[in-house]
């Protein structure tokens, strides 16, 4: 008996288990072979017990390895006032769900499908530099693998806060960070590393559309682990997005019309310095600055934390025509003629018209002394040959005369024509002294003129070292900014 009780016992073990393989068959072979579309069926079984609230891991001590990346579209806008960079970026998520496997067999060998996002579990991984929700178009879906791989690729427009640093403006290189980092679960929970490596990443440019005022130099990543005091690690991913601007357009709108313009005040100074043409051209010159820096005001960048270096270029432009304007008035009120002007002193003279104008190489100071009239060089010929002495010799001379010729003539005529000869050596005489005050001043004149033509070629020659100077300084510093 006891055999058979055996037996008896074995086949009541082995009979459920038959029944429950027959009737598993009966479940998959009616799954297969219902009239259901495939993915329907995958879509109910792997979302019919689904719980999108809770991590997709079956131990609850693994970590969910998020590997990011993202490709840099386009730069939409740089706000250096505001300091906040608009970029359009490709950004790809992937992670394994542990509750999203099936067996492709199973399903008509399907090895990938797209479920709406809504429906499972995604991982808080934000951009911690957001300042604004951009205009990204809705993607509801992801891609899901066999193998429980979930990819989800979607554009997205970031607004973020950058520390922008205009001072080279326009050669200016600028660094913003986006820092994609879980919000609420630590490394132990979320573990986020880089989808493809870094020097792939750092020079790709496939999809950059790159006809815009900003260009793409490189993109680096950076793995950090960080703590909030004593509390949990968390994992980040900083990725630094270095773009540079393209000076073009503002060299040609800026830099050239002021670099014309004080070429221009330059050429300014070959005008004769006693006439007033120079001054009232460097006030035009003045004036149109004046209107170019109204305009091209709003083409600056403004910020409560610096000023471009092209702003101080422009202020010191301006300055430089104001000197070259203070300079001309000077050497006008120097060289005009006036008849209260007094005597060049000995000391200007000597180190104005002898040593200055050797240290300026002026061989031929007479070259500056203007042409002399007729009158004056009457006058000098007069007081060369001693005029006066000669008339009152000749009035002498003319009294015998006409004293021999009229011995007869009464005495009242003789004292008429004696008062008449001393009136007109009275008026010669105030004739001879006005002609020499009148040369006296224009003496005077032309040396303050020769000073005056000394001084402005050395003025010239000084302004002129201090703009090259400052040109060069400035060209070597931009040229340092492109190209670094």
């Amino acid at each position: 008996m006891a055999p058979s009780s055996l037996w008896v016992s074995l086949l009541l073990l082995l009979f459920p288990a038959t029944l429950q393989s027959k009737a598993s068959q009966k479940v998959a072979n009616k799954t297969v072979n219902s009239s259901k579309p495939a993915l329907l069926q995958l879509s109910d079984y792997l979302l019919t017990n689904y719980k999108k609230g809770v991590r997709p891991v079956r131990n609850w001590r693994t970590t969910t390895n998020v590997a990011i990346d993202f490709m840099v579209y386009a730069i939409l806008s740089v706000d250096e006032k505001n300091q906040v960079l608009t970029t359009y970026i490709w950004y790809r998520q992937f992670w394994t769900d542990e509750f999203l496997r099936w067996n492709p067999e199973d399903f008509d060998n399907i090895t990938q499908m797209s479920i709406p996002t809504a429906a499972i579990w995604v991982p808080d991984i934000l951009i911690n530099e957001f300042v604004d929700v951009g205009k990204s178009p809705d993607i509801p879906y992801v891609y899901i693998l066999h193998h429980g791989e979930v990819r989800n690729l979607k554009p997205i427009q970031v607004v973020t806060a950058c520390s922008l640093d205009i001072y080279n403006f326009p050669f200016d290189v600028q660094n913003c960070s986006l820092t994609f980092t879980s919000w609420l679960h630590n490394i132990q929970d979320i573990n986020i590393s880089l989808l493809r490596s870094a020097e792939e990443v750092k020079d790709d440019k496939n999809v950059f559309m790159n006809q815009g005022e900003w260009e793409l130099l490189h993109v680096l990543a950076q793995f950090r682990e960080f703590s909030v005091g004593d509390d949990d690690s968390y994992a980040e991913m900083k990725f630094f997005v270095v773009i540079r601007r393209r000076p073009l357009f503002y060299a040609v709108s800026l830099l050239l019309p002021s670099i014309f313009l004080m070429v221009m005040d330059i050429v300014g100074f070959y005008l004769p310095p006693d006439s007033g043409e120079r001054v009232s051209f460097k006030i035009t010159l003045l004036l149109g600055y004046s209107v170019f820096l109204i305009i091209v005001s709003d083409t600056l960048p403004a910020t409560a934390i610096g000023t471009p270096l092209i702003g101080v270029y422009f202020v010191v432009c301006m300055a430089l025509l104001v000197i070259s304007l203070t300079e001309t008035i000077l050497i006008v009120r120097l060289v005009h003629k006036q008849d209260l002007q007094p005597h060049v002193p000995d000391w200007v003279k000597r180190w104005v018209l002898e040593r200055a104008s050797v240290l300026l190489c002026i061989r031929d100071r007479n070259a500056f002394c203007p042409i002399r009239t007729q009158s004056a060089d009457i006058s000098r010929n007069i007081e060369n040959n001693d005029s006066t002495a000669k008339l009152n010799h000749y009035s002498c001379e003319s009294t015998r005369d006409f004293e021999g010729g009229t011995s007869g003539a009464s005495p009242q005529s003789q004292g008429e024509n004696s008062l008449v000869v001393e009136n007109i050596l009275q008026e010669i005489s105030a004739i001879r002294q006005f002609l020499e005050k009148r040369d006296e001043f224009r003496d005077i004149a032309r040396e303050w003129l020769q000073v005056g033509y000394v001084l402005d070629v050395l003025l010239f020659r000084a302004y002129l070292v201090a703009v090259l100077a400052y040109s060069i300084t400035l060209g070597t510093l931009w040229s340092i900014w492109q190209y670094a």
